[in-house]
């Protein structure tokens, strides 16, 4: 058994913790599962500080003192008003956007950059202050610019006023799992808690031996032939094989009549009549 602990956990937009945490409460109801929402710009805020065990990241990220295990990948999208010209279309190409003003940094997004019609003139204006994705979409909701959301940001932050449509051309989006790389080893019951969260996370059954839990059960089961598991039995009263008396020859011998002819075939048949001459 895993010492019973707290796991706190932090998740960026987009990311939807639900099925892990319920794997997580169903193996593990001995170790609470935190879930904390944070901002893509804070998302390793909390981890760095020593104020969560792990979090949900969207890649890319410094990777600088941290464990990263890349999980998925989702699609992007365009983000403009709902009577923009976009949303004709189901799907569009990032060249379909080289005369719009994308609400980014352009280097966040290369594609766009090197065919944008503004940047090539050098009229592309200033970014507006945005304190975050939410304040993002309201300039786009005013009709000053559009915005590249991974797909799952966007469904979750979605508005009456803005649509979105697939778009081509761009990365997809990556979602990683990120905790810190101590170069002082954890104490092991830490250390098997943060394991057994990856198992979950990575989809390992509940049964797979690589589970610090299942392991652990495993350690503290004597295994068939040992000398625990012989005393074990010898204790609960069942008889224990190699011992004079107790082999299945001298338990047959003492169970039924030993009847002349052997036991072979016909051999009773065979006894009477000799009793009859």
């Amino acid at each position: 058994m895993l010492e019973s602990r707290e796991l706190t956990v932090t998740f960026v937009p987009g990311v939807t913790p639900g099925k892990w945490i319920h794997r997580w409460q169903e193996r593990m109801p001995d170790v609470p599962l935190v879930s904390k929402p944070v901002t893509e710009e804070n998302q390793l805020g909390a981890v760095r500080a020593g104020e969560a065990d792990m979090a949900f990241v969207r890649l890319p990220v410094d990777k600088t003192g941290l464990h990263v295990i890349p999980l998925y990948e989702e699609l992007s999208v365009v983000v403009a008003p709902k009577d923009h010209p976009i949303a004709a279309f189901e799907e569009l190409d990032v060249a379909d956007l080289a005369d719009e003003y994308l609400l980014a940094d352009p280097d966040d997004f290369p594609a766009w950059r090197d065919i944008s019609s503004e940047i090539a003139a050098g009229t592309r204006k200033p970014l507006p202050p945005m304190a975050g994705i939410e304040a993002a979409l309201d300039l786009v909701e005013a009709g000053l610019g559009i915005l590249i959301l991974p797909m799952s940001v966007a469904r979750q932050l979605s508005r009456k006023t803005l649509r979105s449509r697939l778009l081509h051309g761009v990365p997809d989006s990556g979602i990683a799992l990120a905790w810190p790389d101590s170069k002082i080893p954890l104490p092991d019951e830490d250390e098997a808690v943060i394991q057994e969260f990856i198992g979950v996370v990575r989809g390992r059954s509940a049964q797979s031996s690589r589970q610090p839990s299942v392991q652990a059960k495993q350690d503290a089961t004597p295994k068939k032939g040992s000398k625990a598991a012989k005393s074990a039995t010898s204790a609960g009263g069942k008889t224990v094989p190699g011992k004079s008396g107790a082999g299945k020859s001298g338990a047959g011998k003492a169970a039924g009549p030993n009847l002349r002819g052997g036991g072979r075939p016909g051999g009773k048949a065979r006894a009477q009549k000799r009793g009859r001459r």
